[in-house]
C-alpha cells in the first residue's frame, strides 16, 4: 500500500480541491481546509508546486494531511477487528517514515488540520488519536466511494469522539441481558437436545444486541417496518430474542412427538422458518419485523427479501423508501462465494427493483464449513464484493458488543439518510463445528485450539461491566439463574404437551394468505368481458400522447391492433396479452412485468412501452385504460435470472390482487434461476405455508434455433407437480392468454402459473382470435378438435405450438377424419374429466397419440404417458416425436426441419406392430 497521498500523480485532484477553498471553504471538510489555510498563508499553490519548499508550516501541514489522508482511507486495514487473533498484521505501510517523520519527531508540534479541538498537539498525540479512530476495534471503509459528501458525513461522525461508544447505562445493561439471553439458550439446547442439529449461534452472539439496536436506530430515523433474510446459522436464536417466538414453542419442535400444524407451516425443519411480530423500541413505538423463510441455499433468500420489502413499500406508497427496511444476513464465505449476493447488490439503485437500500450484516466465522477463507475467496475480506456499489463497510470485532452498537447506529443512519446498502462485517468464530455434530478440530486444528480457549462474549462483557462498576456481579449471577429458571419451565410446558401460540398478527399479507393444496383448481371464474368495453380499451390505447415522436413500424403495430379489435378478429398474441393488462387495470387491479426487454419483448412483439425517436421518452398505451391509482409497472431488468426471479417470487407473495409476472429472455434460461423454482416456487407452499400467484413466461418452441433458444424445460416443471403447487400450461390461442391472465388475478387463491409462451406463434397467420372468444366463455384446459370426425381411429393430443403443424398435416392429407386432434392447453393440473369427455365423443377410437416437439425424453410424455394409460387402460397409448436426446435440440436447421417434419407425418401414418 502507498501512501503518498499528495505527489505529481494527483496534484489536479489536490488543485481541484484548492479551487473549491478559494470558491467556498465551507464546501471543503475541516482537515483540507487547515491544510489550504496554511497553504494560503504562504502564498498559496505555485504552478504544479503543492507546497512551497521554503515554507516548513506548509511542508508539515502537507505531511499531516498525507498522514490523516491514509489513517482515513487505509486505517480498517489494520484495525483490531479478529477476537482470535490469529493473523498477524504488518503495519510498516503506517510507519511515520513513509510521511515524511521519524520516531523521534513524535514529540513535535504540528497542525492537527481540525482533526483535534487543539490546532495543533503533538505528533505522537495526533498518532494516537488516529488509532483509536480508525484502527480500534471498528474499521471503517468509506473513502472508496469518492464522494466528498458522504466522507464528510462519515468523518462528522466517526471523528468527534474517535469513534468510541457513548453509550448510556441502560442500554449497557440491555445488551449484557440480551447476551446472556442469546449464550445461555445456546447452551440450554446443547445439553437438553444432545446432537441435534440447531446450528448454533455460539461465538456470534453479538449478532442478537446487534439487530436490536438495529430495529431500534432504523425506527429513531423513521422506519416502522423491517424485513429480515438470514440463513440457518443462529435462526432459532434470532427467532426467539429478537422475533418473539417463544421458547416453548422452540423446543416443542426439538421433541420427537413433534406434529407440525398452524400458520407458521410444517413441512421444512425448524432452522428454516420464517416469523413475522412487533417489535417494542425502547421509546415504546411498535416496529414490524418480519424473517423470511428460506431453504439450505442460503444467499437465495437475498432477492426475495427485496422483492417483499419493494411490495410492502408499494402498498404503504412508501415512495422515499424509508419506512420499509431490508435487513439480510450472511455467513462469509456465502457472501464472498455465491452469484446471487453480487446480483442482488446490482439491484440496489435499479429503477424497478431498488428498495432503497440494504443494511447488510456478515456473521464472520472466518470458516465456511471446513473452509478456510484462503480457499473461499480471492479477496483480503468478505465482503469486498459490496465494493461494487460503493457500500461502505463496518469491520467490527465481536467480542466488543459496545463498539458494534456504535457502528450499527452510525449505519443506520447512513442507510435512511443516503437511501444505500451499508455492511456490518461482524468478525467473530464458530465455537462448534457447522453443526453440532460435526467435529472441527479434524480441518482447522489450530483455530479450534484457540477457541476452546476463548471466554464467551457473554463473559468478556460480564467482567467489564463489573469492572467499570456499570453492574454489580450478583446481579449478573441473578440474571444467569433467572434466565436458565425461565428456560426449564419452558422446557416442562413443551413437554407437557401445552405450548403457547405465537401466530402472525392478522393484516400481514405476506403471511395472511392461506394454504390451499386442496382447492378446486377448476373452479370456473368469469374473465370474459363486454366486447364493446374491450373496443373502447383499445381505442384508449391507441391515442399517441401530443408532441410524441412514434417509430413508423411501432406506430403501424398500434394501429394494426386497434383494427383488429375494430373489426372483430384476427387479434394475435401481443394484442391480447395488452388487452389482458389493461382490462385488469381498468378494473383496479395492478400489473408488474419485468425481465429482460420485455419492455419492447425479445421478439419485438410487445411495445408495451414506446419510445419517442427524438428524445427517447417513454410511452406505455396500456395505462391510458387504468383506473386511477392503478398501475402497469414495467422493467427491464438486469442480465440476471437468479436474482430476478427470486425478487418477483418475492413480490408476489406480499402483494395481492395483482398479476406479477417474470418474462425469461428465452425459456432456456430460466434454469439460471433455478434454484429460485425448486426451493421457493414449486414448495413454499407445502414447506412454509406462503402462498404466492407469480407467472412465469417462458418462451417455448422447436424454430430450429439450436439448443439454447429451444426449449424451457417443461419436463422439469412437469415433474415437480404434486399437491395443487403450480399450474402449467402452453397456450395455442391469443384468447386462451387473456383468459388464463385474467384468471389468474380475479379467482380467490393463489397459485404460481408456468406459461410455455411461444415464438414462431407470435406471428403466425393462424394463431389469431376473435372479438367474441374474449366476450364469452373462459380459459379452457383443454380444447377439443374443430373439425367433425365422429369416426375417428386415432385422437392425438398435443401441446402448443406444433398443433399448428398437426392441423396443416391433416388438412393436406386424405381421410383426415379418421384423425382427432386435441390440445391440452394446461398440462397441470390436468383437467381429466374434460379428457375423460373428449374420448367418449369418439365411439371407434382404438388409440391415442402423444405428440410432442421435444425428445422423448422430455417436454410433457413422461407426465401425460402413466395417466393415459391409467385413464384409458382399453386404448393404445403411443409416443410421437424426436428421439431421447442429451441436448434439448440440433444446432443444423436442415437437420431440424428433417426432424419435425417426419414427426408430424408420423402422427397420421400407421404404427408398425
Amino acid at each position: 500500500m502507498g501512501t503518498t497521498y499528495a505527489n505529481h500523480s494527483n496534484l489536479a485532484y489536490m488543485e481541484s480541491m484548492y479551487q473549491i477553498y478559494l470558491e467556498n471553504p465551507e464546501r471543503l471538510e475541516a482537515s483540507w481546509r487547515f491544510f489550504f489555510d496554511g497553504v494560503a498563508f504562504n502564498g498559496g499553490l505555485n504552478g504544479h508546486q503543492a507546497v512551497p519548499a521554503e515554507s516548513t508550516q506548509s511542508t508539515t501541514a502537507h505531511k499531516v494531511q498525507r498522514l490523516l489522508r491514509a489513517y482515513r482511507k487505509w486505517g480498517y486495514l489494520y484495525a483490531k477487528i479478529d477476537p482470535l487473533e490469529l493473523s498477524p498484521v504488518d503495519r510498516s505501510d503506517l510507519a511515520l517514515e513513509n510521511f515524511g517523520f521519524t520516531q523521534d519527531d513524535r514529540d513535535i508540534q504540528v497542525p492537527t488540520l481540525g482533526f483535534l479541538k487543539a490546532p495543533h498537539a503533538k505528533l505522537g498525540e495526533l498518532i494516537d488519536a488516529l488509532e483509536r479512530t480508525y484502527c480500534g476495534h471498528i474499521g471503517v471503509e468509506y473513502t472508496h466511494a469518492s464522494n466528498f459528501e458522504r466522507e464528510s458525513w462519515f468523518q462528522a461522525r466517526l471523528e468527534h469522539n474517535f469513534n468510541q461508544p457513548d453509550l448510556g447505562l441502560e442500554v449497557k445493561r440491555d445488551i449484557l441481558r440480551r447476551l446472556n439471553a442469546a449464550e445461555l439458550f445456546e447452551k440450554f439446547l446443547h445439553t437438553k437436545y444432545v446432537g441435534q442439529k440447531r446450528f448454533s449461534l455460539e461465538g456470534a452472539e453479538a449478532l442478537i444486541p446487534c439487530l436490536a439496536e438495529l430495529i431500534e436506530s432504523l425506527n429513531e430515523f423513521g422506519a416502522d417496518e423491517v424485513v429480515i433474510g438470514m440463513p440457518h446459522r443462529g435462526r432459532l436464536n434470532v427467532l426467539t430474542n429478537i422475533m418473539g417466538k417463544t421458547h416453548e414453542e422452540i423446543f416443542n419442535e426439538f421433541e420427537p412427538n413433534f406434529l407440525p400444524d398452524g400458520v407458521q407451516g410444517g413441512g421444512d425443519v425448524k432452522y428454516h422458518k420464517g416469523f413475522v411480530s412487533d417489535y417494542q423500541t425502547r421509546s415504546d413505538e411498535k416496529v414490524h419485523i418480519n424473517l423470511a423463510d428460506n431453504p439450505s441455499h442460503l444467499e437465495a433468500v437475498c432477492p426475495v427479501v427485496e422483492g417483499l420489502v419493494r411490495a410492502h413499500q408499494s402498498l404503504r406508497n412508501d415512495e422515499n423508501r424509508g419506512k420499509v427496511v431490508p435487513v439480510l444476513i450472511h455467513g462469509d464465505a456465502s457472501f464472498a462465494g455465491q452469484g446471487i449476493v453480487s446480483e442482488t447488490l446490482n439491484m440496489f439503485k435499479l429503477e424497478g427493483y431498488s428498495t432503497g437500500g440494504t443494511v447488510h450484516i456478515i456473521v464472520n466465522n472466518q470458516i465456511g464449513f471446513t473452509t478456510e477463507p484462503r480457499d473461499a475467496r480471492s479477496t483480503r475480506y468478505c465482503s469486498d464484493v459490496a465494493r461494487q456499489i460503493l457500500a461502505p463497510v463496518f469491520h467490527v470485532n465481536g467480542d466488543d458488543p459496545e463498539a458494534l452498537i456504535h457502528a450499527v447506529r452510525i449505519a443506520a443512519e447512513f442507510r435512511q439518510t443516503y437511501h444505500h446498502d451499508v455492511v456490518i462485517d461482524l468478525v467473530c468464530y464458530r465455537r462448534h463445528g457447522h453443526n453440532e455434530g460435526d467435529e472441527p478440530s479434524f480441518t482447522q486444528p489450530v483455530m479450534y485450539r484457540s477457541i476452546k480457549k476463548m471466554p464467551s462474549t457473554r463473559g468478556i462483557y460480564t467482567k467489564t461491566l463489573i469492572d467499570r462498576g456499570d453492574v454489580e456481579a450478583r446481579v449478573a449471577r441473578e440474571l444467569e439463574q433467572d434466565f436458565n429458571q425461565h428456560l426449564q419451565e419452558a422446557l416442562e410446558q413443551a413437554r407437557s404437551g401445552k405450548v403457547s401460540d405465537s401466530s402472525p398478527p392478522v393484516g400481514d399479507h405476506y403471511h395472511d394468505r392461506k394454504p390451499t393444496t386442496s382447492i378446486d383448481m377448476f373452479a370456473p371464474v368469469a374473465t370474459a368481458v363486454d366486447a364493446e368495453w374491450l373496443r373502447g380499451i383499445a381505442r384508449d390505447m391507441a391515442v399517441i400522447p401530443e408532441g410524441f415522436h412514434v417509430n413508423r413500424k411501432v406506430k403501424r403495430l398500434l394501429d394494426e391492433r386497434l383494427t383488429q379489435v375494430e373489426a372483430g378478429k384476427g387479434i394475435d398474441w401481443g394484442n391480447a396479452e395488452t388487452l389482458a393488462y389493461a382490462s385488469l387495470l381498468a378494473q383496479g387491479i395492478p400489473c408488474r412485468l419485468s425481465g429482460q426487454d420485455v419492455k419492447r419483448g425479445t421478439f419485438s412483439h410487445r411495445h408495451a412501452v414506446v419510445f419517442d425517436t427524438e428524445n427517447g421518452r417513454e410511452h406505455a398505451p396500456v395505462q391510458r385504460a387504468a383506473a386511477e391509482g392503478t398501475r402497469l409497472s414495467i422493467f427491464n431488468s438486469h442480465l440476471s435470472e437468479l436474482a430476478v426471479l427470486g425478487f418477483e417470487f418475492g413480490y408476489a407473495l406480499a402483494r395481492p390482487k395483482s398479476l406479477v409476472i417474470w418474462e425469461a429472455q428465452f425459456g432456456d434460461f430460466s434454469n439460471g434461476a433455478q434454484i429460485i423454482i425448486d426451493q421457493f416456487i414449486v414448495s413454499s407452499e407445502v414447506k412454509w405455508n406462503r402462498v404466492c400467484d407469480l407467472v412465469m413466461f417462458l418462451p417455448h418452441g422447436y424454430e430450429g434455433q439450436g439448443p439454447e433458444h429451444s426449449s424451457a424445460r417443461l419436463e422439469r416443471f412437469l415433474q415437480m407437480c404434486a399437491q395443487n403447487n403450480i399450474q402449467v400450461a402452453n397456450l395455442t390461442e391469443p384468447a386462451q392468454l387473456f383468459h388464463i391472465l385474467r384468471r389468474q388475478a380475479l379467482r380467490d387463491f393463489q397459485k404460481p402459473l408456468v406459461l410455455m409462451t411461444p415464438k414462431s406463434l407470435l406471428r403466425h397467420k393462424s394463431c389469431v382470435s376473435d372479438l367474441h372468444d374474449f366476450s364469452e366463455g373462459g380459459f379452457r384446459e383443454i380444447i377439443g378438435d374443430t373439425k367433425n370426425c365422429p369416426d375417428a381411429r386415432r385422437l392425438v393430443l398435443c401441446s402448443g405450438k406444433i398443433y399448428y403443424d398437426l392441423h396443416e398435416e391433416r388438412e393436406r392429407r386424405e381421410n383426415a377424419e379418421s384423425v382427432a386432434l386435441a390440445r391440452v392447453e394446461q398440462l397441470y393440473p390436468l383437467a381429466e374429466a374434460r379428457l375423460d369427455g373428449i374420448v367418449a365423443a369418439y365411439p371407434k377410437l382404438e388409440e391415442v397419440v402423444w405428440a410432442q416437439e421435444e425428445p422423448r425424453n422430455m417436454g410433457a410424455w413422461s407426465f401425460m404417458e402413466p395417466r393415459l394409460r391409467a385413464r384409458f387402460p382399453k386404448l393404445k397409448v403411443r409416443y410421437v416425436g424426436r428421439q431421447p436426446a442429451a441436448s434439448p435440440a440440433v444446432g443444423s436447421l436442415y437437420l431440424h426441419r428433417q426432424q419435425q417434419d417426419a414427426l408430424v407425418k408420423a402422427a397420421f401414418e400407421p404404427f408398425g406392430a
